[in-house]
């Protein structure tokens, strides 16, 4: 795996201080950063200086976990996203105009696996964000970005009652998703129902945001098929029920989605979220998406 630092094969060690290995690392190339502890949550923050920001356009925030499952590598979920987004940063400290990118790498995602997302580290993030007024930010959230070479913008089902405005607002930044992904990855990206990460603690704190996943193309492909023939297929992978999964009892909901999921999501939280399950092509792809998330300016109103 020769694409793949020698600093990546210490990250993914069973017992690595993941959240020291992010830091030393932006550090010896010259970039800073401050570890925030939120509930419990310890999370990241890269800092650049105040003159790669400018007031006159929106700040993007970009999202990674840095947490794994016990027993598994994380590899892919999300280790790649996190080394990925790691280079970016330090080409962004360089970076020859106003960026607007803050990017923070969150712990405790994992924990809305199966405990709910007000259990996610990012739940406190947003919290902080809402009591602040920071509302008004582009928040991108990038998980299990190191296989495949199909961006899949996360389709997003917001909860009834939800605000003319905040749909608005919701709506303008999908679409300013989608321009990215059209542009970074021509005719090769797809929006598909992806089970929830850190952008469900934002949108449940009333804070738009979006995810972006990778999918090999032809498990991309047959996903989609599924989905047309499989009309509940949908509501489970987004954790949304359903009166048919009420009548089906919660192991045969499990095991009968989980099998009509896409190959590298059955990897997550197993020891073959490893390294040999990563595609060089995947860390090209994600260079263009990031290098076009920097060039994106939105001027706000």
């Amino acid at each position: 795996m020769d694409f793949l630092d020698k600093e990546f094969y210490s990250y993914i060690e069973p017992n690595a201080p993941r959240a020291d290995i992010i830091q030393e690392w932006l550090l010896k190339h010259g970039v800073k950063s401050a570890r925030t502890v939120i509930d419990g949550k310890n999370h990241i923050l890269v800092q650049f200086p105040k003159s790669q920001y400018n007031p006159q356009y929106k700040i993007k925030t970009v999202i990674a976990h840095y947490d794994r499952v016990e027993g598994s590598p994380g590899a892919n979920d999300n280790s790649a996203a996190d080394w990925q987004i790691m280079s970016w940063a330090v080409r962004l400290a360089s970076y020859p105009m106003f960026h607007n990118v803050r990017i923070f790498f969150t712990d405790g995602e994992e924990l809305g696996w199966n405990r709910g997302v007000t259990e996610q580290g990012a739940y406190g993030i947003a919290s902080v964000f809402r009591r602040l007024g920071i509302t008004n930010d582009d928040v991108y959230v990038f998980d299990s970005c190191g296989r495949g070479e199909v961006p899949i913008l996360a389709r997003t089902i917001l909860p009834n009652g939800t605000s003319k405005a905040f749909v608005q607002q919701f709506n303008e930044l999908y679409n300013r998703a989608q321009n990215i992904l059209r542009r970074a990855s021509p005719g090769r990206w797809m929006t598909l129902p992806v089970p929830y990460s850190d952008n469900a603690s934002f949108l449940a704190c009333g804070i738009p945001a979006v995810a972006i996943t990778l999918l090999p193309a032809e498990e991309a492909v047959l996903y989609s098929r599924e989905l047309l023939h499989n009309k509940n297929l949908e509501l489970a992978v987004m954790n949304r029920e359903s009166s048919r999964q009420e009548r089906l009892s919660p192991d045969y909901v499990e095991y009968s989605y989980k099998e009509r999921m896409p190959l590298t999501w059955k990897l997550f939280h197993t020891p073959n979220d490893n390294v040999q399950s990563l595609t060089e092509i995947s860390f090209r792809v994600m260079e263009n998406i990031l290098r076009v998330v920097a060039e994106t300016k939105t001027p706000l109103l």
